[in-house]
């Protein structure tokens, strides 16, 4: 098994499993966490809840992972981050990352993100990480850029409830073999 439950300083990041239901319908039904995801509607009903825990917990090997962030000092569920895809023999894989707003600015994702970047490294070996992200979200955009994620040349649209969402392709060049 190549996916474990990692913690930091302030974070238990713990993957993803049926007991988090209720939490993942309630964060994917929240307008304030869905207002830059482009690729799906905010969750209607648990069983869509179901849906997202399937795609992240099939059996390894996979290509996907997803962690839930839980603070330590009171055990409350912040949001989520993993990885979409893993292409392994290319060594790539692409990230995605939602916090409640009531959380963001405190640096949670930031702490979260580099240690599942130093997992992606160490255990996954990849050399790039990508993460795509909608060019109005510049909350997103600020963290990236503060992990060393650089813009790529790649821009692509998102169509979503027929508008198109321009997104850059954002890249973090990592050294497998670094500690």
């Amino acid at each position: 098994m190549i996916f474990t439950d990692l913690e930091t300083e302030r974070l238990h990041l713990k993957s993803l499993a049926p007991s988090h239901r209720e939490f993942i319908y309630e964060h994917f039904s929240d307008h304030g966490v869905n207002r830059y995801l482009y690729d799906a509607e905010p969750l209607a009903d648990l069983q869509a809840a179901d849906e997202i825990i399937a795609f992240y917990t099939r059996p390894e090997p996979r290509s996907q992972h997803r962690w839930i962030l839980i603070r330590k000092s009171d055990g409350a569920m912040l949001g989520t981050c993993g990885f979409h895809y893993w292409n392994q023999g290319a060594r790539v894989t692409d990230v995605g990352y939602d916090l409640k707003e009531a959380y963001q600015g405190s640096g949670y994702m930031r702490e979260a993100m580099e240690e599942i970047i130093r997992f992606a490294r160490q255990r996954m070996k990849v050399t790039q990480i990508r993460a795509c992200i909608y060019t109005d979200n510049k909350k997103s955009i600020r963290l990236a850029e503060k992990l060393g994620f650089v813009p790529s040349d790649s821009d692509y649209y998102e169509v979503f409830r027929g508008e198109k969402y321009l997104h850059h392709v954002y890249v973090l060049r990592v050294d497998s073999d670094q500690e």
